[in-house]
């Protein structure tokens, strides 16, 4: 039996049961032994994720969009665009929104979520016994796929942040620096929902993904992954690399699906915000918007 997902959303205080899309699915790929042929054939190979992603991209699938809406109850006041205006429901999915739909938080000692979403905070990656599930370590070796590059990060902070298909899906520099072009580390294309990272942690070092620092920030080297998930082969860069950026610019954005962005700071560097270290140390997420801050303190370097 799968439980329920449960997060913890910041603006409520309270404690909310995810909406999940596809959940059926999610459970009999990942909650039975069965599930696990059409795994293999048809996730980890991609195939399913191209297929699907072309099938969002067709003019037809615009009449997926108000049903969508609806059942999620979106807001459209948030939305730049009206959903009328998009050609397919992939671009509607990776829709821009209004710039006072997220503020930036503009305190020069705060770093901020990069993306909507719920959110898990490690204060201490060495000494973590708790991602999702009691006993699963993160292996940033692995993560990096380079026990150099991955070293500096051994003692460091991490933020896991989760988009469901339901959330904004555009990414943003969660501090001001200088990013470097990003690089691509081939892989699988797992689901990154709780379903299926209870049953393995690994899924985030098995997947496709992206890796960037953002360099010369004022509290050091920042790692950033971008994370491709079931549904979500490619991701789109919105902005020219190793060319300065501000907290809060636009990254890029993923189309459709549940996909993760991680950030990953150096020892000391950060000192994570409590709610989001509480709910994560129960074993929940936190709800959060993009431009919300995710410390409450800094060490400027």
């Amino acid at each position: 039996m799968i439980e329920d997902i449960k997060f913890l959303n910041r603006e409520t205080g309270s404690v909310e049961t995810e909406q999940v899309y596809g959940e059926n699915w999610l459970k009999i790929i990942y909650g039975s032994p069965l599930g696990r042929i059409p795994l293999w054939v048809a996730i980890k190979r991609g195939w399913f994720s191209k297929w699907y992603g072309r099938k969002m991209d067709l003019p037809e699938s615009r009449g997926k969009i108000t049903p969508f809406i609806s059942k999620y109850k979106l807001d459209k006041k948030e939305f730049l665009k009206d959903p009328s205006e998009h050609n397919s429901f992939n671009d509607f999915f990776s829709r821009k929104l209004i710039a006072q739909a997220r503020p930036i938080n503009s305190s020069a000692d705060t770093v901020v979520f990069p993306a909507d979403g719920r959110h898990l905070g490690i204060q201490n990656l060495s000494k973590n016994t708790r991602i999702f599930t009691k006993g699963q370590k993160f292996n940033l070796p692995a993560l990096f796929r380079s026990t150099e590059l991955a070293k500096p990060f051994t003692d460091g902070s991490a933020v896991i942040s989760r988009l469901c298909p339901v959330d904004y899906h555009r990414f943003h520099f969660p501090i001001s620096g200088n990013p470097t072009i990003p690089e691509l580390i081939n892989g699988s294309l797992f689901s990154v929902n709780p379903i299926a990272l209870r049953k393995k942690i690994s899924i985030f070092w098995e997947n496709k993904r992206y890796l960037s620092f953002i360099e010369e920030t004022p509290v050091g080297r920042v790692a950033i992954f971008l994370i491709g998930a079931t549904c979500v082969g490619s991701v789109k860069f919105s902005v020219k690399f190793q060319e300065p950026i501000q907290k809060g610019d636009e990254l890029g954005y993923f189309l459709f699906g549940g996909s993760c962005v991680i950030t990953l700071f150096e020892k000391g560097a950060v000192t994570l915000a409590d709610d989001l270290l509480e709910s994560s140390d129960n074993g929940l997420e936190l709800y959060a918007k993009m431009g919300d801050p995710m410390c409450k303190k800094i060490k400027k370097i």
